[in-house]
């Protein structure tokens, strides 16, 4: 075990921290247990709860359906399946760099090749599955951590991230949001410890192999030197060669918040915004249930003084002819019609709101026999912008530092080439209507729309055709360096062509030159001929 002494954050060990932390904790867990009680109770389950808990079902499966269906739609916008990155050179230090225009798209081909491997470096090692449940705490619960393990350069094995859920992580963040530090809790067999640890233990008493022994991951910011510190502690012993240190930008655990709020540790999740609605459909829910259930038993009353016999009833076949009064037999009827319509037109206007909240279909289709696919995306563009904010910031405290650490993790590796940090800028897409790099596509659609545009102006004498085309390239966000040709270059195509086409016209000349030479006499036009291989032949 490590004794060397650290200071600043890293002064108390990693239980004490988090023991200590685990109290702003408390009010986060249990509102997202109270938001799991409506969705999905097992998404978010109690401290004391193990693999045989049998969880009660809500009443109403709208949260349950809404949360996933959230989720689905939110993992699309952030994560799509073709690249949602995008490594390009700083405008500034390109034209430093590099004078000649084609030689940055050919630098952009290469970034292009990195982006692809670290793509594939994320499907071969299942990260969209992570995500995916990382998207669904957010959303239930409003916080969860990542943990990127570093990959081995000697081998190229399974490499998968791992997510802690708010029960299982504690965080400390300044004023700004920024993250002081974060305390991991693992529970790990005492088998799966490495034989070090496990006879650093044996003073502490026997254990069981299956016993599972808690290991706490403790990284913090260094007040000296600006980088974060980390390390892993078994019982109050600092673990020997789990130390490491990180950059700011290249910090493989992640603390991510659904929504921020000043002055808090955590954040707040989607459903807590909505639980009130959430709790009022599931009672309303509950009491039309067991309205429905009451209401549906079938119960004959059976006048005690009329002639009607109930056993010749019951025996009666189908068709068959028995003795008796009508007004004798009366079936049971609540007559609570007109309280359940309230209680169900209630429930149906909840409904709807929660629908819209959770981006369902239903929401976006209205009542018709003829709904138009525009009316459609329109409706849906409109659900998906009321989450701007929070894509903004799963931008930039998920996507971002995701690609970041990988940047580094691979170069670190050698999977990818050294670049330089202050060249190359990361940046990410993020909503349904900019996936990927096909907004780069669709800005080269409308410039060259635009172009076709203003093509009938050309012949206008008062109109700079040029700064035209430019001022169309900036307005829409394109680097026009490469695409429109300078002054200087056009004067350099001119040349060529100028040099091209005099060329053309004194091979011309020559070859006229020398056919007028071949055909002033019979003897030269044989010459010709018999020179080119060429004999002569009756014509018709």
């Amino acid at each position: 075990m490590a004794s060397t002494a650290r200071t600043g954050l890293g002064e108390e060990s990693a239980k004490a921290v988090y023991d200590r932390l685990k109290n702003d904790r408390v009010p986060y867990e249990t509102r997202a247990e109270n938001c799991a009680k409506v969705t999905i109770p097992s998404l978010f389950p109690k401290t004391s709860d193990n693999a045989s808990t049998d969880y009660t079902t809500p009443w109403q499966a709208v949260g349950a359906r809404g949360l996933n269906n959230l989720s689905a739609k939110v993992m699309l916008a952030l994560f799509p399946l073709q690249s949602w990155m995008k490594l390009k050179v700083s405008e500034w230090q390109a034209k430093q760099l590099v004078t000649d225009p084609e030689q940055l798209a050919i630098v952009d081909q290469g970034l292009g090749m990195v982006e692809r491997i670290m793509m594939s470096f994320m499907e071969a090692n299942s990260y969209r599955v992570t995500l995916f449940e990382l998207i669904r705490q957010l959303a239930l619960a409003g916080n969860g951590c990542l943990h990127l393990p570093q990959p081995d350069a000697s081998s190229t094995g399974y490499n998968p991230m791992k997510l802690y859920p708010l029960s299982s992580y504690v965080v400390q963040r300044d004023s700004f949001g920024n993250v002081l530090q974060i305390v991991t809790l693992d529970k790990v067999a005492y088998a799966a410890l490495p034989e070090d640890v496990r006879n650093s233990l044996a003073d502490f008493g026997d254990k069981k192999p299956d016993e599972e022994v808690e290991v706490y991951t403790h990284v913090y910011l260094d007040d000296e030197s600006g980088d974060f510190l980390s390390y892993q502690e078994v019982d109050g012993e600092e673990v020997d060669g789990t130390d490491g240190q990180y950059p700011p930008d290249a910090v493989p655990w992640i603390a991510v918040r659904w929504t921020k709020r000043d002055g808090e540790n955590y954040g707040r999740s989607h459903c807590e915004e909505y639980l009130g609605d959430l709790t009022s459909l599931e009672n309303l829910h509950e009491s039309m249930i067991k309205f429905s259930m009451i209401a549906s038993k079938i119960v004959g009353l059976v006048n005690p003084n009329g002639m009607t016999q109930v056993r010749r009833l019951t025996k009666a076949q189908t068709g068959d002819f028995v003795a008796g009064r009508k007004q004798d037999i009366e079936f049971l009827q609540l007559e609570k019609t007109a309280d359940f319509t309230v209680a169900k037109s209630v429930a149906d206007a909840i409904e709807s709101r929660l629908a819209y909240v959770f981006m369902l279909n239903s929401a976006v289709r209205r009542s018709g026999e003829r709904v138009t696919a525009e009316e459609i995306r329109y409706v849906a563009s409109e659900l998906e912008d009321t989450l701007g904010g929070v894509y903004s910031i799963l931008s930039q405290e998920l996507q971002l530092p995701l690609v970041r650490i990988l940047l580094n993790q691979l170069q670190a590796t050698s999977q990818i080439p050294d670049m330089p940090k202050e060249a190359v800028e990361p940046t990410v897409s993020t909503g349904l209507e900019a996936l990927g790099r096909g907004q780069d596509l669709d800005k080269l659609t409308q410039f060259f729309n635009g172009l076709q545009a203003i093509a009938p102006l050309m012949q206008d004498p008062d109109i700079n055709m040029s700064n035209l085309k430019i001022r169309l390239a900036n307005a829409i966000g394109m680097d026009t360096a490469g695409l429109l040709l300078t002054d200087a270059d056009k004067a350099k195509r001119q040349a060529e062509q100028m040099v091209a086409q005099g060329g053309q016209a004194a091979a011309q000349g020559l070859g006229a030159g020398v056919a007028a030479q071949a055909t002033a006499s019979p003897e030269n036009m044989q010459s010709a001929m018999d020179t080119a291989g060429i004999q002569a032949g009756p014509i018709g």
